[in-house]
């Protein structure tokens, strides 16, 4: 039987870029947008907050874009600081290109297993599905999701116990599968 795990986000991920008052390599988004017209051109930043000093720094969301080129529910979001475009913006690739930023996702995400029967079969085979684009090691994830330390886990691969399809060293953000035999 296929065990479906999820890795979910909890909350916005903390932006790595320095701080220009303090000095500090986190900044924290907090879903606030500032949009700014300048007669039918519009430009649109993402507000992230220091967290050390609290000093505000924004991220270039939009940039002389004209105003018939932007989407209504885009620019209507903005306007309602969404939290869930913040989310998808920071993840953007160009977005995080044009401002040279990185994303720390430690603490901001999940593992729902979908309950705790799964620990006790002889052989378990998973599908893990990421609901963002979160950089993990499968090793952290299968280690979580099994109750095993990463050193077991990693002794499971070596000795072709724990297979799957997929590199399971390194960072992964799209779903996989592996299949383990205790």
């Amino acid at each position: 039987m296929l065990n479906s795990w999820v890795v979910m986000p909890t909350c916005l991920p903390l932006v790595l870029r320095r701080c220009h008052t303090c000095a500090s390599e986190r900044l924290r988004a907090n879903g606030k947008f500032r949009v700014n017209a300048h007669h039918k051109l519009l430009d649109a930043w993402l507000l992230v907050l220091c967290a050390a000093c609290g000093g505000t720094a924004k991220l270039s969301v939009l940039e002389r874009a004209h105003v018939r080129s932007v989407r209504p529910q885009m620019l209507d979001r903005m306007h309602d600081n969404d939290q869930g475009l913040a989310a998808e913006l920071l993840q953007d690739p160009v977005v995080q290109r044009r401002n040279r930023i990185a994303l720390d996702w430690d603490n901001a995400w999940r593992l729902d297993t979908g309950g705790s029967d799964h620990l006790d079969l002889e052989v378990i085979d998973v599908s893990v599905r990421f609901a963002a684009r979160i950089p993990l090691r499968p090793v952290r994830l299968i280690a979580e999701g099994c109750g095993l330390s990463r050193g077991e886990v990693e002794r499971l691969i070596a000795e072709g116990k724990l297979v799957s399809a997929v590199r399971l060293s390194g960072r992964l953000s799209g779903g996989f599968t592996f299949t383990l035999k205790r």
